[in-house]
């Protein structure tokens, strides 16, 4: 079996970091929102006050996934939480036990740092994906529905 390692994400990483960020965009068919650039990346992840943190997979040298993640936080437990923002692996390298790693892994920051839990989002008709969570022990917030405003309708709101 393919043995990979996970480690966190370096500035020599940024090339990697933004081609499975467009990856997953392309899978999730979200290109066009997925205007991100490099430099982007480096501001949130190693600029004077980092807001993301990034888990890479690295299999024969090569990066082969990623989960990026930031904090959140539960007023309701008064703790702080990993929100998991983005998690991909590239299809040939899926069923090696990447995904289930990039969750251990998570789940061991979040345990060995006292925080509430790990949250995050699937679209509705990524079925594969919500298999896989559930087999995680996910809970489906189903009763839950996000919002949000971006956009003209941000600045509108803004003014």
């Amino acid at each position: 079996m393919d043995s990979f390692t996970l480690r966190d994400a370096a500035p020599d990483d940024l090339p990697a970091v933004l081609r499975l960020v467009r990856a997953l965009a392309e899978y999730e068919r979200l290109s066009h929102r997925a205007v991100a650039t490099e430099e982007d990346f480096r501001a949130l992840l190693f600029g004077p006050a980092p807001l993301l943190h990034a888990v890479l997979a690295e299999l024969g040298g090569r990066v082969v996934g990623g989960a990026l993640w930031y904090n959140n936080v539960s007023t309701f437990t008064g703790k702080p939480g990993i929100h998991l923002e983005d998690i991909f692996v590239e299809p040939p390298h899926r069923g090696l036990g990447i995904g289930r790693a990039f969750f251990r892994h998570l789940a061991r920051i979040a345990v060995e740092r006292g925080w509430a839990r790990l949250d995050w989002q699937v679209l509705d008709w990524n079925e594969p994906a919500i298999k896989f969570y559930e087999g995680l022990g996910a809970e489906a917030l189903d009763e839950w529905r996000g919002r949000r405003v971006s956009g003209d309708a941000l600045a509108r709101l803004a003014s």
